[in-house]
């Protein structure tokens, strides 16, 4: 029972997702419009049309954002094997031991296990570069949708933003 419950919580969550961030995304050929890239004449206008491009693609940078990050995780398959022991490890324990155990005379608990488990996953987890791979993803996003929200000229639809209609 509890497992559905997760899995009705998991759905609501995705179809808010799709209702609210989704329902922004813009289409690839407004997105990629090379036609619209120029280069801004001073930095006031590249902050001008950053402000505005961010807000407007805000839904196709964050899917941006996410294949950046999938592709560090597949690049890096020691962060991949690090991540899913430590979270396989950790769900294992709480299916499968929930109390503690006897085995070959010695009762074994779960903190135990637990404790057993970060000293191998944390050092495996510092191996892999996690910090960096941070990094190189803030950074890779930040030059990419920094580059395509200055370069790209706002749409028509930009100049009308501020007036109200009746």
């Amino acid at each position: 029972m509890e497992v559905l419950g997760h899995v009705n919580n998991l759905s609501e969550y995705a179809r808010s997702l799709k209702d609210t961030r989704l329902s922004s995304l813009r289409h690839p050929g407004e997105f990629f419009d090379y036609q619209r890239v120029s280069r801004p004449k001073d930095m006031q206008e590249y902050l001008k049309r950053a402000n505005y491009n961010v807000r407007y693609f805000s839904a196709n940078y964050a899917i941006v954002v996410a294949l950046l990050a999938v592709y560090s995780l597949i690049s890096n398959p020691l962060l991949l094997v690090a991540l899913g022991f430590l979270i396989g490890g950790f769900l294992s324990i709480n299916r499968f031991v929930p109390e503690p155990i006897e085995f070959n005379g010695k009762v074994i608990t779960p903190q135990n296990l637990y404790i057993g488990l970060f000293v191998i996953g944390i050092p495996l987890l510092w191996l892999a570069a996690p910090i960096s791979t941070f990094f190189w993803l803030v950074g890779s996003s930040g030059c990419l949708i920094g580059a395509h929200a200055g370069l790209l000229e706002p749409g028509v639809e930009s100049e009308y933003e501020g007036i109200e209609t009746v």
